[in-house]
């Protein structure tokens, strides 16, 4: 069987629905080598930053062609929740989309419009994508797509926090990503998440999104803080990146060496 041939299948987004714990990592680089050395690691999926890294359209193509060999579940961060990104994120071949900075019912409708194909969504179809195999059978995709699709919204402001319950009502909606940066600043607590009103108001959307048919995601800086937030409840946490990851370790290994070898 060609590979054209196989209907589109995401087993991620029926693992996700169904709660299961899943643990993937950050690639903001825009790199297809660290997209490539992180999949080999078996992680569940990645999360390709296309709101703060830098990365376009092509280097996102380059990086899920390098995940292709792996089982490693390519998703997206869209700049926005923009109908033309998202068509574009999509056809490159990715297998999901977190919208940042959904504050509404209305925008989390358009977000989940925005990934599906008509009469349930508005993206523009083309069986020529990439991620319907270049036309050659492009209906195996075409066909299953719209129910295969994961979409994720970020909650990150106070106006997300108040429409929390009407967001979780947006029909064919998968998931809430907290976002603790943005929704820290937001709520007047610059960079700063663990102040308790911040941690009281995600303890709050925590308790909301697991009584609903939504799984719950968040990042985490370490194995460690990921076991604690699945203990919480989390069924999609990002442990690494491969930039602030390689950073971090690149620091604590420049520190030993001055530290041992002070006169080198």
């Amino acid at each position: 069987m060609y590979l054209s041939e196989r209907p589109f299948y995401n087993d991620m987004k029926w693992a996700l629905k169904s709660k299961k714990r899943t643990i993937g990592s950050w690639l903001q680089s825009g790199s297809s080598i660290t997209a490539e050395a992180v999949a080999r690691s078996g992680l569940d999926w990645v999360l390709i930053d296309m709101e703060h890294g830098p990365g376009d359209i092509m280097a996102l193509i380059t990086q899920i062609q390098a995940l292709g060999r792996y089982s490693t579940t390519p998703f997206v961060r869209a700049p926005g929740n923009d109908a033309i990104a998202v068509k574009k994120i999509l056809d490159a071949g990715a297998a999901g989309v977190l919208i940042p900075c959904v504050s509404t019912e209305r925008e989390a409708s358009e977000a989940v419009r925005n990934c599906k194909y008509p009469p349930e969504g508005v993206r523009g179809m083309a069986g020529s994508t990439r991620a319907a195999g270049f036309n050659v059978d492009a209906s195996s995709y075409l066909n299953s797509v719209n129910e295969q699709i994961v979409t994720m919204v970020a909650i990150e402001t106070p106006e997300g926090f108040e429409n929390l319950d009407a967001i979780l009502r947006t029909e064919d909606l998968d998931g809430i990503f907290i976002g603790p940066m943005d929704f820290a600043t937001s709520l007047g607590y610059f960079a700063n998440p663990r102040a308790k009103e911040v941690q009281d108001k995600i303890k709050v959307i925590e308790e909301k999104v697991k009584k609903s048919d939504k799984f719950l995601g968040t990042i985490a800086g370490s194995f460690e803080e990921a076991r604690g937030l699945f203990d919480r409840g989390y069924h999609f946490i990002a442990a690494m990146s491969d930039t602030t990851t390689l950073a971090k370790h690149a620091r604590a290994l420049a520190d030993a060496f001055r530290t041992t070898f002070p006169d080198r």
